[in-house]
């Protein structure tokens, strides 16, 4: 829709602002969509079924529907959707369609056109036909654009797990390291408190437990295992205070070094 002119938008009259009864469902009719449905969500939670293929839909959640689609939703009665719908269909050939989902991030410029959308289909203003296909193409640029975007943003965010996953790995490799928080956020390419966001996010510890969750596994498998005394396990792993190291082991484990060896 991108090389559509804003004159070749077809606007319909079905469009709104609505907060749904907490009754509220779009059943599956027989006969497929007949035209584009721009359908937002403002706030809520729910479900909503693209032919045939469940979506779950909360604030953010844009969905484009064609021509020949099959839908439905339902709602949490407790938290009923607010929705805006604008249907609508484009004269002559169509290319570079947005997609029919996704979750926006940034909402408060689409939110401002959606509703400047609706305000104007409801007024008598000068220009207001115009203006609305105007209005309408801008969505479907902020659309297409964010289609385009997301799957950069997606393969950043997947390099970045996969960065905090080798710093994980290496602390597991290395339990008898002296690690710093600084120095593991530098391996990553990352500042110290961003990766200590990221790393508890992704991994589940904090980065100074996840530390000493590693020595303590270790620790625990030599004790086991390498049929090393507790000295020497407290010394290969980093520890200069042998009571420190025992308390520490406990408070893990439950039990003291002795015992377990």
């Amino acid at each position: 829709m991108l090389q559509a002119s804003p004159s070749s938008f077809v606007i319909l009259p079905a469009v709104a602002k609505i907060v749904c009864e907490p009754g509220w469902k779009w059943q599956k009719r027989e006969k497929p969509m007949q035209n584009y449905d721009l359908f937002y969500v403002w706030s809520g939670e729910g479900t909503v079924i693209l032919n045939d293929e469940p979506f779950s839909a909360q604030k953010g959640s844009c969905f484009l529907f064609r021509p020949g689609d099959h839908t439905s939703a339902t709602h949490n009665p407790q938290k009923p959707f607010v929705l805006t719908y604008i249907h609508f269909d484009v004269e002559g050939l169509v290319e570079e369609v947005p997609g029919p989902y996704r979750k926006l991030r940034e909402t408060v410029h689409f939110e401002h056109m959606l509703a400047r959308y609706v305000r104007l289909f409801l007024s008598n203003s000068y220009g207001r036909e115009e203006e609305i296909k105007l209005i309408l193409k801008q969505l479907m640029i902020h659309l297409l654009r964010v289609d385009q975007e997301e799957p950069e943003e997606r393969k950043v965010s997947n390099q970045l797990a996969q960065a905090i996953q080798e710093i994980a790995n290496y602390v597991r490799q290395h339990p008898g390291i002296n690690h710093r928080v600084e120095d593991l956020a530098a391996r990553a390419g990352l500042s110290p408190r961003y990766f200590s966001i990221k790393f508890k996010e992704l991994v589940g510890y904090s980065v100074q437990s996840y530390i000493i969750k590693m020595r303590i596994e270790r620790a625990e498998h030599l004790l086991v295992h390498a049929g090393m005394n507790v000295t020497e396990v407290a010394d290969a792993l980093g520890y200069r205070d042998i009571f420190f190291f025992s308390r520490q082991f406990k408070q893990y484990t439950g039990k003291s070094p002795s015992e377990i060896r």
